[in-house]
Parts: structure tokens; sequence; C-alpha cells
């Protein structure tokens, strides 16, 4: 077996800025939690330069520069912030510990094709690091959200006390609220009414679209399904107002003519609104799955006999499931979410779980939305979640991937 390449180690002038960088984008979140970013800045990108050089002139070693690193930011963050300070210290000097050795020994290129150039190695980070950075900015507004639901002050903003983690700074009292209190209960099981019934609707009409324009003679396919998936395109407002004057005149219909309950009325337009609001996607991910299809099964049903809603049943349903799943996911997701549709079409009788927290937001600024905020995140990720487990298993299924 031929004997490993050893790793050059790379010089300062590639180390050291890089590492500068790094400290600086730390130090300007601390400076910005200390009232001065630019200090932070420049502070950060010089102790960070400053350890690369002396670990790599003086130290050279990799475990006791770790330890010296861990401590010392730990030790910085505890005496400026405490405990949080703390923990965001110790993470910092493991991340800065391994990240300059990482550089120095060249540990970067020994996952990497051997013929790749620095300029090749540069851009192949520099599009990660810029993707974790996306990342970073899109879930940060999210995990603020979820500590500060456990406030125990009513303030959208951390207090002193959740910054020394102390736990009289935390609290259940904003769940307590929302389980207890009739209004938020009301929007809760309007919720979970309306958005059941509206993904129900929704993956009948989608699944049995999605079926219908996959034939390929189906005239005018590609027309049909642009419109069909328009509520997807078309800006919401102008979809809620259309849906407004259009649903008034069902509910007049149905209430004048028919003598329908107004209440039972509201309900009937705000699920139909949703229903139209998820078909398109149902469309969209039974189309996808439909696309490895093997279309000789049903016309084989069909030489056996089976008529066409026996060869759906038993024959495309089951491996068109998860994508007529995860299209219900997303549907009711759509449903459980909005708040501008069923404004302009439902009533007070029907004010769901959005609806309560954009009220609670222009008429009173209630924490208990942070509580309801948090709830609704962690069904989300539940669902998003499933619709994943359900994409991988139509993938082994389609023989896409590995079982």
């Amino acid at each position: 077996m031929a004997a490993l390449t050893p790793i050059s180690r790379k010089p300062m002038s590639v180390v050291l800025p890089a590492v500068a960088i790094a400290g600086g984008f730390l130090g300007m979140f601390v400076g910005a939690g200390q009232g001065s970013v630019l200090l932070g800045i420049l502070i950060g990108a010089a102790l960070m330069a400053g350890l690369a050089w002396v670990y790599m002139n003086v130290l050279d070693n990799e475990s006791v520069a770790r330890w010296i690193t861990i401590l010392g930011l730990g030790g910085l963050g505890l005496l400026f912030a405490g405990v949080t300070g703390l923990i965001v210290g110790l993470l910092a000097g493991w991340f800065f510990a391994f990240f300059i050795f990482w550089l120095y020994e060249g540990r970067y290129r020994q996952k990497l094709l051997p013929y790749m150039t620095g300029q090749q190695v540069f851009w192949h980070y520099t599009f990660r690091v810029i993707c974790g950075a996306i990342f970073v900015f899109l879930i940060t507004p999210i995990l603020v959200v979820l500590p500060l639901s456990f406030n125990a002050q009513d303030f959208f903003t951390f207090t002193p006390e959740m910054l020394r983690l102390d736990p009289e700074g935390y609290s259940l009292k904003h769940y307590r609220d929302f389980f207890t209190n009739n209004e938020w209960q009301r929007s809760f099981k309007n919720s979970l009414i309306i958005a059941p019934i509206a993904t129900f609707i929704s993956v009948s009409l989608g699944t049995l679209a999605a079926i219908g324009l996959s034939q390929s003679h189906v005239p005018g396919r590609r027309a049909i399904m642009g419109i069909l998936i328009s509520p997807m395109i078309v800006p919401l407002i102008i979809s809620a107002t259309g849906m407004f004057f259009f649903y008034s005149d069902i509910g007049r219909f149905l209430e004048g003519t028919l003598g329908m309950d107004k209440n039972f009325v509201g309900y009937v337009k705000v699920i139909l609104a949703h229903a139209v609001l998820g078909i398109p996607f149902v469309i969209i991910t039974v189309t996808a799955t439909l696309v490895g299809f093997d279309q000789s099964l049903t016309r084989a049903a069909a030489n056996m006999g089976a008529g066409p809603v026996r060869t759906f049943f038993k024959i495309q349903m089951p491996l068109i499931l998860p994508g007529v799943i995860s299209g219900g996911l997303f549907a009711f997701i759509t449903s459980f979410d909005e708040v501008v549709v069923v404004l302009f079409v439902g009533s007070a009788s029907q004010k769901t779980l959005p609806w309560q927290m954009f009220t609670g937001l222009r008429e009173q600024i209630s924490p208990t939305i942070l509580a309801v905020a948090t709830i609704l995140v962690v069904i989300s990720i539940a669902l998003l979640t499933t619709v994943e487990l359900l994409r991988r298993r139509s993938e082994r299924l389609r023989g896409l991937s590995p079982a």
C-alpha cells in the first residue's frame, strides 16, 4: 500500500487573514451586544490573529492550544456576559482552536481532489460559507423566538435574568395563557376544523388533477396545469380580493336562497378558499411522483379485468402515496398558517390561530403570541420531517436511492 503523503503546512500569509476575518465576524456580534460593533470587530480580528501567530510560531501544540483557547474565551465570556457568555466563549474557543490548526496544517485539503487548484479550493469553501450564512440568516429569527416564549416577564425582549440563565427569568405562563384563554382556544379549534377539511379537499381534487394531467393525450394540459397552480404564483392579496367577491355571491345564495346558517356558510367559504390554495402543492408533488410511475402497470391491471377505480386504489395509490401525503402536508401547513385570505373571506366566528396572532400584534401586544409561534414552529418541523421521510421512501420505491 502506498505511503500517505504528508500534509504541508500553510504560511501565515494564508492562515492569519482567514482567522482574522472569522474573529472579526465573532467580534461583530459580541460588540453589538456591548454597544460598539466596530470595536468588537477590531478586537476580535486582532485577538484571533494574535492567537494564531502564537500557536504557529511559539506553541505548535494543538492539544494545549485547544485548552488555552477554550478556557481563555470561556473566561472572557463569563467576565463580560455571565453564564451565557461562558457558554458562547467555550464554543467559540473550541471552534477557533480547531479552525487555526485546520488551516495551518492544511487539513482542509484532505477530502478534496488532489489536483484542485488553490482558486478552486477557495471557491469550494466560499460557496459553503455563503450557504451557511444564508441558513443562519433564515434560522436566527426562529431561534430567537423559541427562548423568548419562556420569558417570565411580559416583554418581547430578553431580560437580564434570561441572559444570566437565571431560573427566575423563565416561565410557562404564556403557554398556560394559550391553553386557558377562551379566545386563543376558539381560534385554535377553528384552525383544527378548517385545515383538515381543506386538506382533504385539496388532496382529493389535486391528486385526480395530477393523474389526469399526467396522461399524454390530454389536450392543453400545460395551460390547464398553469391555471391550476396559479394560486401559488399570483400575489396572495390579489387572490384574496378575488375570493372575497366570488364567495360573497356564493354566501348570499347559500344563506338567502337555501336558508343555510350564516356561521356554517362562513366555514364553507374559508374551507373552499384554503382548498384552492392547497391544490397546487398537491398537484406538484403528485406530478413529480408520477414521473417515475410505470404506466404499464395500469394497462396490465386493465387487461386482467380491473376497473379504473380498482386500478387506482390497488395499483397507483400505493406507489404514489408518499407524494400524495407530502402534498397533503404542504396543503395542511398552508391552510393552518394562512391569514390574508381568511381576513377577506371569513368572519369573527371563523377566526383562526394566525388571525388571532395578527389581532394580538395589531390591537394588543400579547406575549402569548411567542408561545403560539413556538408551537407552530414545532408543528411545522414535525410535518416537514415527515415530508422528508416520505420523499426518501418514494425514492427507494422508485429505485432512485439504495434501500
